[in-house]
């Protein structure tokens, strides 16, 4: 199957994105909670703090601190948390699976990088274990593991710092480590544009051949809207139809800002970089940002490639 993008292969190093300035002693947005979630979360927070109280030297007690300092956007102090965890196990990889995401998520890329590098050192010779959710899925059905979320974080990273081969490996092994339709086709979904980042595009259809064609997914479903997305290729003049289409008629639903709607408006942005159309790419990643969904990833992507069309001007 060969896809369009003849020219991509020359845009691969000029889509490298930047390196933010890291957000760890500084201000940042606050996520927005509807107050029956703050409420939730501040209880199951009061509750973690209890369970570390009893046992401050429990793994477990640890990282859940950790996460539930998260939820609520403290990640500076659920850092700072996982830090304090790292001390007491410097073995226990999940410690550097968690602190790496939130060093993402406060745009500490390089740091981010170096977690999960560290994590995934951990877990190469190690058995595979399920990650329970702090936010639980609407079948309270776990999709995720240590082994597929170090990968998927550390893909994420190299991706966004310009590292397509390394995110390639990354990618790859996360593929090998998922359990379920969830993960694979949140693999596949950027495993798909790093590669055409690189224009290898018989590899990226070769990847997306992989996924089933009726997949059974529980979280990911707006990461295949966008496999099919790139797949069926929208002509130039298409592309914000169908982009408004395809919002619609996902589990995203009309919300436009929502967190699935910042992943569908980078999607759609990348796809439109990759044909070389940057002002209708900083069109859509000018939506993802608008969502106000700082802390998601569709919404650090946008963020990320909207600064490196700055910095190209």
């Amino acid at each position: 199957m060969r896809i369009y993008f003849l020219f991509i292969g020359l845009l691969a190093n000029a889509i490298a994105f930047a390196q933010f300035d890291c957000y760890e002693n500084k201000q940042w947005p606050m996520p927005k909670l509807s107050e029956a979630a703050e409420k939730t979360h501040s209880i199951k927070l009061l509750e973690a703090r209890q369970e570390y109280e009893k046992d401050s030297l429990n793994a477990d007690a640890i990282i859940w601190l950790g996460r539930r300092e998260a939820y609520l956007g403290n990640y500076k102090k659920a850092i700072d948390v996982f830090s304090r965890g790292i001390s007491l196990h410097p073995n226990d990889a999940r410690f550097y699976r968690h602190r790496g995401h939130r060093y993402l998520t406060l745009r500490c890329f390089d740091k981010g990088i170096e977690d999960f590098e560290k994590a995934a050192e951990l877990i190469q010779s190690k058995a595979d274990e399920i990650e329970p959710d702090g936010i639980p899925n609407e079948k309270n059905i776990p999709v995720s593991t240590l082994k597929t979320n170090t990968y998927y974080h550390l893909g994420l990273s190299y991706f966004l710092t310009g590292q397509y081969e390394k995110a390639e490996k990354a990618y790859y092994k996360g593929i090998v480590a998922s359990k379920n339709d969830d993960m694979m086709v949140a693999m596949v979904n950027w495993l798909y544009i790093t590669l055409l980042t690189q224009g290898k595009t018989e590899e990226a259809a070769n990847f997306f051949a992989i996924v089933p064609r009726t997949p059974k997914l529980i979280e990911n479903t707006d990461y295949l809207s966008l496999l099919y997305y790139y797949v069926h290729n929208p002509a130039d003049n298409e592309i914000e139809r169908y982009t408004n289409t395809l919002l619609s008629r996902t589990a995203t639903g009309k919300d436009s800002m929502s967190v699935g709607a910042a992943t569908l408006y980078f999607g759609a942005g990348y796809y439109a970089q990759l044909k070389g159309m940057p002002q209708k790419a900083r069109l859509f990643f000018e939506k993802a940002i608008a969502t106000k969904q700082w802390s998601s990833f569709g919404y650090i992507a946008a963020e990320a490639a909207l600064q490196k069309q700055k910095d190209e001007n």
